[in-house]
């Protein structure tokens, strides 16, 4: 069954904490030899075969997105997690801007997963991580580098007709504080996107934060819960003036709907 179609799934009992550690611990062991074995003899294997750049980038995102899926399987089989996703079936779609929020270190890997010919911007120091710069290079995902030449190559993508993935706050949420979202997003988003689709996440109990080490997981295992939000059209905040002042309303309304949604009020934010 696809991980965009499933349920919730959280009717299994809960697994004991020393093999919800030891599944942790496997999880990205795996995830960690996978990304080097990507890098070394996957995509230069699918490279060989024939077809053009488009169609070498194709198969690089849809190979990353299914070996996403099976990490997210994998977790959710050895109990280290439970999940559910609402409205999976409306992301995908051509020059679609799709921003979320950033409470673990998993979320991107979901929404990859989700997805199989998907963009993103990625923390620039990824590209050199031995684990991830394979998938990051072959897949032709963004440098979050902050400079114009990166809003520029988004913008481009979405364009394109690509699906682009963006996490506005540029980390992890720090626990226990509200999302800030950097403008960037709400700028390329002016610039490119068809729609913009935003989608909430959350994590309960809190684990894998930007404040905690891998090892450090909770008492229970933990529930991941997606919710695709309503699409927004970007061109009706870009006819509300120059595009400062349109990105910093456009800004606004996605961090109060994000605040809306994660039962936070405005004091959070201070």
């Amino acid at each position: 069954m696809d991980l965009a179609t499933q349920p919730a799934l959280n009717a299994r009992p809960n697994a004991p904490y020393w093999w919800r550690l030891i599944a942790t611990a496997l999880s990205f062991t795996l995830f960690g030899v996978g990304g080097v074995l990507l890098r070394i003899v996957v995509f230069p294997l699918l490279s060989l075969l024939p077809g053009s750049a488009l169609d070498r980038r194709r198969r690089a995102r849809a190979t990353t997105s299914r070996l996403f899926w099976l990490f997210v399987q994998f977790m959710y089989r050895s109990g280290v997690l439970t999940y559910e996703v609402e409205g999976a079936e409306r992301l995908g779609r051509p020059g679609q801007m799709i921003i979320a929020n950033h409470p673990s270190l998993i979320d991107v890997v979901v929404l990859i997963a989700l997805i199989r010919d998907a963009n993103c911007v990625v923390k620039q120091s990824l590209w050199d991580n031995p684990c991830m710069r394979g998938p990051i290079r072959a897949a032709q995902y963004i440098s979050n580098s902050g400079s114009m030449d990166m809003l520029d190559e988004a913008a481009a993508a979405l364009q394109e007709g690509q699906t682009l993935i963006v996490f506005p706050e540029g980390t992890r949420t720090t626990p226990g504080q509200a999302p800030q979202f950097h403008r960037g997003a709400a700028a390329i988003a002016l610039r490119g996107a068809r729609i913009v689709t935003p989608v909430t996440i959350s994590v309960t109990p809190t684990t894998l934060t930007k404040a905690e080490p891998w090892y450090s997981i909770p008492a229970r295992r933990f529930h991941f819960h997606l919710r695709v939000g309503h699409d927004i059209d970007p061109q009706s905040f870009a006819a509300q003036g120059p595009a400062p002042i349109a990105s910093r309303r456009l800004n606004d309304h996605l961090h109060q709907h994000f605040m809306k949604e994660l039962g936070l009020d405005e004091r959070s934010a201070a």
